[in-house]
């Protein structure tokens, strides 16, 4: 603001006595109006732009949210589908909105973490965003196909070890999750994979996982827990700390004998930049309050989501989520000389 006076001070100073009048009276009411504008907040609709297209899981959080904050916040949010290289686009969209809370970018570890190892982005995923919040997190379980001679995930290491001409992993691709994860765990474990990519979506590798042809699949709960209790696939563990409600009887990789495996498919909310704190405030208690509402807990739930415990659902414990995954990643995309121009 003193920059804006000061400049304000110059003009006046070449201006005859009437006229200053009345643009002083004009610049005092735009700056009046900009203090009223943020106490106001919000005065009209928001838009949360999704990076990615519609009906997939960022989406459907993206709607049971914005759903629920917009009840709070008494405006509606519309969710703007915005695709494209691998996120980035949407992303880079809400980066270079106006930081006035009226553009909400909401992503995951991939588009607010990964891509920032991997793509040549105009924008930084840390300095020019704003966090809000933790919206939820979905971890990952270790399966395989049945026709593997394997009941626990030590066993199942061992059978990898003893075949690498067999051992395969699925992956969407260079960078993307699994490819990552699957380069983790061959370090972890010393087996030696074959990395197979699939293009079209978890569908075709899900099918060639139950055919025998690929081995081993490490993806989000949502998409394995129907399959593991339908005993279409086996599964090992769970890439958690603590047991999924959704499926007690399937144990974490410490007690399956990988401890501290921890992978989870989180999804987080931000605002550009320079949004002002009382607006971010305003957005996160919205967001606070969506998630404490008892049916989008159970939504979330059956859709193998955990919502983060309340004293985490800070815009502090978003950005240090997002800084562990950034230096998690950092090495093991620099070691693999992953980069996508």
């Amino acid at each position: 603001m003193s920059c804006f006076w000061r400049a304000t001070r110059l003009v006046l100073g070449a201006m005859g006595m009437g006229t200053k009048c009345v643009c002083l009276a004009l610049l005092c009411a735009l700056a009046l109006a900009g203090g009223v504008d943020a106490q106001t907040y919000p005065a009209r609709p928001i838009t949360m732009i999704v990076p990615f297209g519609a009906g997939g899981p960022t989406d459907v959080i993206a709607r049971l949210v914005a759903k629920r904050m917009s009840a709070s916040l008494g405006q509606p949010i519309v969710v703007e589908n915005v695709g494209g290289a691998a996120g980035s686009i949407g992303v880079g969209k809400a980066a270079h909105a106006a930081p006035d809370g009226y553009t909400l970018s909401i992503g995951h570890y991939g588009t607010h973490a990964v891509n920032s190892l991997i793509y040549p982005l105009h924008y930084n995923v840390v300095t020019d965003f704003e966090p809000i919040i933790l919206l939820a997190s979905n971890p990952y379980v270790i399966v395989s196909g049945n026709a593997v001679p394997a009941t626990n995930l030590k066993e199942f290491i061992a059978w990898l070890r003893a075949n690498p001409d067999k051992a395969s992993v699925a992956t969407n691709g260079p960078g993307s999750a699994g490819d990552l994860i699957g380069r983790s765990f061959e370090g972890r474990t010393a087996a030696h994979l074959k990395r197979v990519a699939y293009r079209g979506g978890a569908g075709s590798s899900t099918q060639d996982l139950l055919a025998g042809h690929i081995n081993l699949k490490i993806e989000q709960a949502a998409q394995t827990l129907p399959m593991v209790r339908s005993g279409r696939v086996r599964g090992y563990a769970v890439t958690a700390v603590h047991r999924m409600a959704q499926a007690p009887g399937l144990p974490t990789v410490d007690e399956a004998g990988l401890p501290g495996f921890y992978f989870s498919a989180w999804h987080g909310l931000w605002v550009p930049k320079g949004t002002p704190a009382a607006i971010v405030a305003t957005l996160n208690a919205a967001a606070r309050a969506a998630l404490a509402d008892p049916s989008l807990g159970e939504r979330l739930s059956e859709l193998g989501q955990d919502i983060p415990p309340k004293e985490q659902q800070t815009p502090a414990a978003l950005a240090a989520q997002q800084k562990m995954e950034i230096e998690k990643w950092a090495p093991i995309i620099k070691a693999a000389q992953i980069k996508v121009e």
